[in-house]
């Protein structure tokens, strides 16, 4: 693969969630409505902030881990994508739009999936309808797969087909053909008219998907200079009224069409143009940026119009509360690292040696890349990306920052996000911190200028509201890159909310030259439920603070929490890169006879099930979609009563302990789950509570 389709791979993701944050408060309105309350669009209508998580985003951010996590890799299947789909959305809530069974068409899909319909069975008109496998979510997420194709037009038209017939089937699985393979070959192509073409080549001449491609084309043609003309040509003839259900792909493919046929190749005007279009404005806004990011590469995206909004910031809304907090770059290398996987390379330095060092590494070596870093304090400050021949792949962030003489300025990333931290929660997002107590926090900085004096600091929440934790004082010269160090004390009960860089301006100018900021090292943390509180992300829905929730009711009574569900019930927290850790649990069964602390958590699908599999016994079982019983001893317990459960896995053991007694143990041998994080589940109608969990994560 050639090492320039890294930073079209990034241009292209980036491009995807301007897309969606341009066309995102406009979703469902027609062109007059637009027209009436916004005029001529010409960047964002909305000042969203930090724009909280869009299922836009969520579907190519999670699908594409099927190539991974599924069972064929190349050679993915329907399966694949349909059980990553159960592992990461959340039952009916978060995600994407569930909108109900037979009128949401990934709602569909999902209850098929979850009741053991096959996909791609799940998907298809056959089991749903024609009307309800024909919405537009065929094409919104299938990004990604043209993405981690750059060229292979042929593989990104497989891949995509594969994933869109998991939740959609007939021109819903065209059009998401169709839309991966133009992004696929804008990676070589520049010309619109052929990357269009190339599209159209991998899909049924007769379908109706292509009949409506080729008819904006032949319109474009006679009447190339009035967009506004060609988007009545669509209404008379593919308008809203002559399809079925909330948003069928054939009129918003036909928008598409338009933009990147009267936005003659200028990123600018095309997405603009499909904006002012309406319909599903973020949905087509998304796909048309992806084609036009891959394109033309950062170059072509105005950085003050678009990216310094956005500030590389990106977060979604699984159930994987650790993968939600993200940034751009992080998305880019996942599919950057799988694109040379897929054709069996070995990527070039620097990025073998950035992807080897795993998710949450700031290094900035992405045109104008900023990783979501953030500035506190000063009356005026500025960020940029900028040429740097001694930092990590030449490039890092410069911090100026223009204060009054000794007033503090904070550099820092959030680590953990709240309800109030978002213009608005649309699609239910919830958080597991990135950085826990215990770990280390790493930077490689300078001054601007002079020396300056700077600490490592963590904001943290703890019972009594927030404060500030900081290391000793490190002083850095305007030379040489200094890389500095600083842990955060372990055993605390308290949520990191951010971590970063503390100074104080001593006059004009002041600032610093940032290589990279990273965390590692062991977690070493509790945590006592009478200090977590309820977290409103909307009127009816509501996590307990640092956990995500699959299924079932979950809430806080005096001081403790409370899991219940009609079948089963789970919640989850933590690492899903951690290994080797203790993790102590803090159990009381109310109801029921299936009461269980987790460990190893992969998702909904996947994890270790420890604890009370039934009346007077306790077991070890392994979830791989079903709970299978790895191992079960009596045990008796009594409702009320309060148990202490300590689970220490090791590679592919699974031990219990009583103090320091272990009472009994089992080796996976068959595909054992090697990494994962924690939480807490209920079976069989049960309710359980829980005090607290203390946990410990071992390195070797």
């Amino acid at each position: 693969m050639k090492q320039e389709y890294i930073n079209k791979i990034y241009s292209g993701w980036l491009a995807k969630i301007i897309g969606i944050r341009l066309g995102a408060p406009v979703e469902g309105w027609t062109y007059e409505q637009i027209q009436k309350r916004y005029g001529e669009i010409i960047d964002y209508p909305v000042d969203y902030c930090d724009f909280a998580a869009d299922d836009d985003s969520n579907g190519p951010a999670f699908f594409i881990r099927a190539l991974k996590e599924g069972k064929h890799f190349l050679e993915i299947e329907p399966q694949d994508v349909g059980d990553t789909l159960l592992n990461y959305a959340g039952y009916e809530h978060g995600f994407f739009w569930f909108g109900g069974y037979g009128t949401s068409t990934e709602h569909t899909a999902f209850e098929n999936l979850w009741s053991g319909i096959p996909a791609p069975r799940s998907g298809s008109a056959k089991q749903n309808g024609l009307a309800v496998a024909e919405q537009i979510g065929g094409q919104i997420f299938v990004d990604c797969w043209g993405l981690v194709n750059p060229g292979n037009e042929e593989r990104a038209a497989r891949m995509a087909r594969t994933a869109a017939s998991a939740t959609h089937d007939g021109n819903g699985v065209w059009g998401g053909i169709f839309v991966a393979v133009c992004i696929s070959h804008a990676f070589v192509e520049t010309d619109i008219r052929k990357i269009i073409h190339k599209g159209l080549s991998f899909i049924p001449k007769d379908c109706e998907y292509a009949a409506v491609v080729r008819a904006v084309m032949t319109f474009h043609d006679g009447h190339s200079k009035d967009w506004r003309k060609c988007l009545f040509y669509i209404h008379k003839n593919w308008g809203y009224d002559r399809y079925p259900g909330n948003c069928h792909i054939i009129p918003n493919a036909a928008v598409m069409i338009l933009s990147l046929l009267y936005g003659e190749g200028d990123f600018d005007q095309t997405l603009c143009i499909c904006c002012m279009c309406g319909w599903d404005t973020d949905c087509n806004v998304g796909n048309v940026a992806t084609i036009m990011g891959v394109r033309g590469g950062t170059n072509a995206i105005d950085y003050d119009r678009w990216r310094k909004p956005i500030n590389d910031f990106l977060v979604f809304s699984s159930i994987a509360g650790i993968l939600n907090i993200s940034d751009v770059p992080e998305g880019a290398s996942y599919m950057a690292k799988l694109a040379y996987e897929l054709d069996g390379e070995t990527p070039p330095e620097p990025w073998q040696l950035i992807w080897s060092r795993g998710r949450g590494l700031c290094h900035f070596v992405y045109p104008g890349s900023t990783h979501g870093i953030r500035v506190r304090g000063g009356e005026v400050w500025n960020i940029s990306n900028v040429d740097c021949s001694d930092a990590l792949g030449g490039q890092a962030l410069l911090v100026e920052t223009f204060g009054k003489t000794g007033e503090e300025m904070e550099v820092y990333r959030k680590t953990y996000y709240e309800p109030k931290d978002f213009y608005d929660n649309r699609y239910q997002p919830s958080f597991s911190p990135t950085v826990y107590p215990g770990q280390r926090i790493h930077c490689r900085l300078r001054s601007v200028k002079n020396s300056l004096e700077v600490k490592l600091y963590a904001r943290i929440r703890e019972a009594q509201g927030e404060k500030i934790l900081c290391s000793e004082v490190f002083v850095l010269e305007s030379s040489d890159f200094r890389r500095v160090s600083w842990q955060i004390p372990q055993g605390g009960c308290f949520t990191v909310l951010e971590i970063g860089i503390r100074y104080s301006a001593v006059g004009p100018g002041i600032g610093i030259v940032l290589d990279e900021l990273d965390t590692d090292g062991e977690a070493d943390y509790v945590i006592d439920f009478s200090q977590e509180r309820m977290e409103k992300w909307t009127d009816i829905h509501r996590e307990v603070s640092q956990f995500t929730r699959e299924k079932g009711l979950s809430y806080l009574e005096s001081g403790r929490l409370h899991l219940a569900g009609t079948d089963f019930a789970e919640v989850y927290t933590g690492d899903w890169e951690w290994q080797d850790y203790e993790a102590e649990f803090t159990l009381i069964p109310i109801l029921g006879e299936e009461h269980y602390a987790l460990v190893r958590v992969q998702g909904a699908l996947r994890s270790y099930v420890v604890g009370f599999t039934g009346k007077n016994r306790m077991g070890i079982c392994k979830k791989d979609r079903e709970i299978k019983i790895l191992r079960e001893i009596p045990f008796e317990w009594q409702y009320d009563e309060a148990y202490r459960i300590r689970v220490r896995v090791e590679k592919d053991w699974i031990r219990v302990f009583d103090k320091e007694v272990e009472i009994f143990a089992v080796q996976d041998w068959e595909n054992p789950w090697l990494t994962g994080g924690i939480g807490i589940g209920v079976g069989n109608n049960s309710h359980c509570c829980c005090d607290g969990i203390r946990l410990i994560v071992r390195k070797d």
